[in-house]
């Protein structure tokens, strides 16, 4: 299995305390000690796998895929939303476990507009106060002259946002985009929600770059942002 360049800090920084405390494990003859050395390094690397996917090559235009691996924790309408133009907009949130794949993927082809980081708490991300307080990193993509959301909220355990994403960078659908480390929350942030039909319910199980959240229609040309 593949880990992501994006975690080799922290995978790369166990592999070479795994192999030091090996050779020291193996100079003084505590070999019970080697298998419980490699089992924790792998279970460090697991965090930072980073399964290949075939994204699905027959999908209408109109289809948002999951932007991560996790649980669908809420869906929500709200009133007003800044990755939908100040207009309302529908959040599908995506709760990732210490057991989930944490590389975040583009739910559509898309133009990176702006990302937009906000400092904050770090609570528990299963609870729905964290997705208001907690530390995100909101991700304004461009699709055909109008604009969606990808926001990255971190929590407990999670403490650093990865996001290298330019202004101006095109992104294709599927195509991986950054990470949370550890446990942590996505949200797919979609604007015209009485256009917008849900595929997914709360509770399901969804994986990046393979699930199909929603599907919205493009904007007629005389509702473009």
């Amino acid at each position: 299995m593949p880990l992501s360049l994006l975690g080799i800090r922290e995978w790369g920084g166990a592999l070479l305390m795994a192999l030091a405390l090996s050779s020291v494990a193996w100079w003084v003859g505590w070999w019970w000690a080697l298998p419980v050395i490699w089992l924790l390094w792998l279970c460090v690397a697991a965090f930072f796998r980073d399964p290949i996917r075939n994204v699905p090559a027959d999908l209408p235009d109109d289809a948002f895929l999951s932007p991560a691996d996790g649980t669908v924790s809420a869906i929500e309408r709200v009133d007003s939303h800044e990755a939908a133009g100040g207009s309302p907009a529908v959040i599908i949130r995506i709760f990732l476990s210490v057991l989930d794949v944490h590389v975040n993927r583009s739910p559509c082809a898309a133009t990176v507009l702006r990302c937009h980081h906000r400092p904050g708490r770090h609570l528990d991300a299963r609870t729905a106060e964290s997705a208001r307080v907690n530390e995100s990193n909101l991700i304004i993509l461009d699709r055909g002259g109008e604009t969606i959301g990808v926001r990255q909220v971190s929590g407990a355990i999670a403490r650093r946002i990865v996001c290298p994403l330019k202004p101006g960078q095109q992104l294709a659908r599927g195509e991986r985009f950054g990470m949370i480390k550890f446990g942590s929350t996505t949200e797919l942030i979609l604007p015209r929600p009485d256009q917008v039909a849900v595929q997914v319910r709360i509770g399901e199980k969804v994986r990046g770059g393979l699930t199909v959240l929603a599907a919205l229609s493009p904007a007629p040309h005389d509702d473009v942002r």
